[in-house]
C-alpha cells in the first residue's frame, strides 16, 4: 500500500440519563446502580454529566470494504451486526479526557498536548491506543456500563449509516461536510452529522478502534467482532483527519494503522457501549 507523509507522522495513504454518585468516607465517589439504558434506534443518552453522549445504533447487515480501492480494503464482504449498540455521538473531547485524569483513571497521559489549538470541545489528540483503552476501562468503572472501543466493522457500519456510497453524504465530500486539508482540528459538532446522528466520522481526527491491523480482509469475521492476535504489532485507525491532503482518506472503507503506543496530533478516538 502507498505510504503518505504528513505534518504529524506517516500514514497509509435525546433522552439524558445522569449517573448518580454515592459519597463514601474520605471524599471518594463510587457509581450508584446504573440507570435503565435506552434501546430505541438513534435515541441519544448520557450515563453521567461528564460522560460522552451516545447514540443507539440499530442491528443490521452491510457490505464492509471496497473492491474498487486499496488492496487492504478487499475482499468486500457482508457483516451482520446482530445486536444494537451505542456509539459516541462525537469523538472524545479534551474535557472528557480531563474528567478521567482528575478522577485518577487516566494516568499514563495526564496532559496530552492540544498543539495550541484549544481544549474543552476539541477532540482529544496525542493519545495512543493504549491511552484510549485506559479511558474506556475508567469509564466502564465510573458508570458500571460496558464501554469499549468500537471494532473496525462496527466503526465502518456506523460511518456508513445505512449508505453504500464512499461517504455517508454520497460518492463525493466537500470541505463543508468534513474536516480535511486544514491546519488544525475543529470543535466537535462543527460539521453536519451522518444519517444516524454521528459527527466527524469523516475527518477531524483519526480514530483508534479495537482491531489488530491485517493486510486485507481474508478470513475476517462476519459478525462484527474485532480481529485480534497474541502478538498485535499494529492497531487500526479509521476516518481520516484534518491534515489529510485528499478526501479519499476519509472514505467509509479506508483503513489506516499505527503502533499502539504512538501519539500524534491527528489521532483521537470515540467510544462504544454495549446495550
Amino acid at each position: 500500500m502507498t505510504t503518505f507523509v504528513t505534518r504529524t507522522g506517516i500514514h497509509f495513504a435525546a433522552a439524558l440519563f445522569t449517573c448518580l454518585l454515592v459519597t463514601i468516607p474520605g471524599g471518594a465517589e463510587t457509581p450508584a446502580a446504573p440507570a435503565a439504558t435506552p434501546a430505541a434506534p438513534l435515541q441519544t443518552f448520557q450515563d453521567c454529566s461528564d460522560c460522552p453522549e451516545m447514540v443507539v445504533v440499530p442491528a443490521g447487515k452491510f457490505t464492509m470494504g471496497s473492491e474498487h480501492d486499496y488492496d487492504n480494503e478487499k475482499p468486500a464482504h457482508e457483516v451482520t451486526i446482530s445486536r444494537s449498540f451505542a456509539v459516541g455521538k462525537f469523538e472524545v473531547t479534551f474535557a472528557e479526557w480531563q474528567a478521567c485524569v482528575t478522577a485518577g483513571g487516566c494516568t499514563s497521559n495526564k496532559s496530552p498536548s492540544d498543539e495550541g489549538w484549544g481544549r474543552e470541545r476539541r477532540p482529544v489528540i496525542n493519545v495512543s491506543w493504549n491511552d484510549a483503552k485506559e479511558y474506556v476501562t475508567w469509564l466502564s468503572g465510573r458508570t458500571r456500563q460496558p464501554y469499549r472501543l468500537l471494532t473496525e466493522a462496527e466503526w465502518e457500519y456506523a460511518a456508513r449509516a445505512g449508505t453504500t456510497t464512499k461517504y455517508a453524504f454520497g460518492d463525493t465530500i466537500t470541505d463543508e461536510q468534513g474536516l480535511w486539508g486544514a491546519s488544525q482540528t475543529a470543535d466537535i459538532g462543527s460539521f453536519p452529522p451522518n444519517p444516524w446522528g454521528l459527527y466527524d466520522m469523516h475527518g477531524n481526527v483519526w480514530e483508534w478502534v479495537e482491531d489488530c491491523y491485517q493486510n486485507d480482509y481474508a478470513d475476517a469475521p462476519s459478525d462484527g467482532t474485532a480481529r485480534s492476535s497474541v502478538d498485535c504489532a499494529l492497531r487500526v485507525l479509521r476516518g481520516g483527519s484534518w491534515d489529510d491532503d485528499h478526501p479519499q482518506y476519509l472514505r467509509s472503507s479506508f483503513r489506516y494503522m499505527y503502533l499502539p503506543g504512538y501519539r500524534f496530533g491527528n489521532i483521537g478516538f470515540r467510544v462504544a457501549r454495549g446495550l
